[in-house]
């Protein structure tokens, strides 16, 4: 089993990172690490410049929370997926068995997150796997 973690540097993925180290170090579980986006279009060189610099982005930001684990004593490992991201993280907890998908809030409001469908509005519908959503710090 493993703990899955969307992350994108946001202010919501930085401590829901905090989080999923508690919980993988408690567990004693391996903490998976995913980038989950989703390049518009897809053909030709505009689709594959985008797709370029979203793994470039993703590759930043989890460098930085592997950084974060390793810190901690928790084995970590990086999933760039190009889907959207809720799909990308239940994607990545089936293969990897998760116990459990942790994912950070922005401290929107339930009615914007309905409309707009936000990454962890999706999960909680879509998921079969238990899903955390962990709040930004006040």
């Amino acid at each position: 089993m493993a703990i899955v973690l969307g992350y994108d540097e946001s202010p919501g993925a930085l401590r829901a990172l905090r989080v999923a180290i508690e919980v993988s170090g408690t567990y004693a579980e391996p903490l998976v690490l995913v980038y989950g986006a989703e390049a518009p279009g897809g053909r030709g060189d505009e689709y594959r410049t985008h797709r370029e610099a979203l793994h470039q982005a993703g590759r930043v930001a989890l460098e930085h929370a592997v950084a974060a684990a390793d810190e901690a004593g928790v084995p970590a490992t990086v999933e760039i997926i190009d889907q959207k991201p809720a799909l990308a993280l239940i994607d990545a907890a089936t293969r990897h068995r998760a116990r459990l998908i942790v994912v950070g809030t922005w401290g929107e409001s339930p009615m914007r997150g309905a409309l707009l469908g936000s990454t962890p509005h999706k999960l909680l519908h879509l998921s079969r796997i238990p899903v955390l959503c962990v709040p930004t710090e006040e």
